[in-house]
């Protein structure tokens, strides 16, 4: 794995939102073919300290996902609408997202617990029974992705995720940022959010087998309560497996995450791409800047 500087980042409508080392930049294809652009610094929660302590972090980049996710979504969402005079507020999208939260965790965690709450007579074992639940919810999350990759509009948005995991690649490699050499590059990615998913579904399993079955509220509870603490491990395993992908045995341990992705990404065309590179050469150039104008300040604080 190259020593770069680590950047990433995910879909929006027409758009791709990449997250840099010190900002937040997003790309959005308008109806008239134009490219409109954001960039925005990202908060100190996120660049600080505490963002490289381990387990904290990840429940801190599971906070900046829905915050930087809201706020490209937002943006995403007015360009396209900027043509009839409209627009979207932010406290629009965020009660969207509030309900499109409480969706994810009833339909993945708490479904697969009253499915399996049945079953608890007939196996007599709330090991195998916590199993069977951790069945029910990785199938579920599989038969969403799915189902949701038939619908038009999210094709699309899956092609606009293939076309930001494969600038992610190019960057990572130091390649040009043009279509040619991007167009070369897998759309599947280890760091990819689906893989993030799929690890949380399975460190789940792991983490609910050993949780009691009784009382109901308190096997209600547990799977909500210990969602963050389940998104922190899962966000290390990810780490670790970006890290060393070229690793064999890493290779292998990964090889479903990227199976997966080919139900989230899809071979974005050219136009697609170049909002990607737009997206990733914002947030590069940012970041750069920002670092230049924070030597010139030191160097000027010590030359005084």
């Amino acid at each position: 794995m190259s020593d770069r500087a680590t950047y990433g980042g995910q879909a929006v409508m027409e758009g791709v939102m990449i997250r840099g080392q010190r900002n937040m930049s997003v790309a959005v294809r308008r109806p008239d073919g134009s490219i409109a652009l954001l960039c925005t610094p990202l908060s100190q929660l996120f660049t600080g300290r505490l963002r490289r302590v381990p387990l904290v972090r990840g429940v801190i980049a599971l906070i900046e996902t829905l915050t930087l996710g809201m706020r490209a979504l937002t943006y995403s969402a007015n360009v396209g609408v900027e043509a009839e005079g409209e627009e979207l507020s932010s406290v629009a999208v965020a009660g969207m997202i509030a309900v499109a939260l409480v969706f994810g965790i009833g339909l993945f965690f708490l479904i697969p617990v009253f499915a399996s709450r049945s079953l608890e007579g007939w196996v007599g074992s709330d090991l195998v029974t916590n199993l069977i639940e951790g069945i029910i919810r990785l199938g579920i999350f599989l038969g969403y992705i799915v189902l949701i990759g038939k619908m038009e509009g999210i094709r699309r948005v899956f092609m606009y995720h293939g076309a930001e995991h494969m600038t992610v690649h190019a960057q990572e490699r130091g390649d040009p940022l043009d279509v040619e050499s991007v167009r070369k590059y897998a759309t599947a990615h280890p760091r990819c959010g689906t893989a993030f998913l799929l690890v949380v579904m399975v460190v789940a399993v792991v983490a609910f087998v050993f949780v009691g079955r009784e009382p109901l509220w308190w096997l209600v509870v547990s799977r909500i309560v210990l969602v963050p603490v389940i998104a922190a491990a899962a966000y290390e395993v990810i780490r670790l497996s970006g890290r060393y992908s070229t690793n064999p045995l890493v290779s292998l341990i990964t090889r479903p995450s990227l199976a997966l992705q080919s139900l989230t990404t899809r071979q974005p065309d050219d136009d697609q791409i170049e909002i990607a590179i737009a997206a990733m050469t914002q947030a590069i150039d940012a970041d750069e800047a920002q670092v230049a104008g924070s030597d010139a300040g030191a160097a000027g604080t010590e030359d005084a």
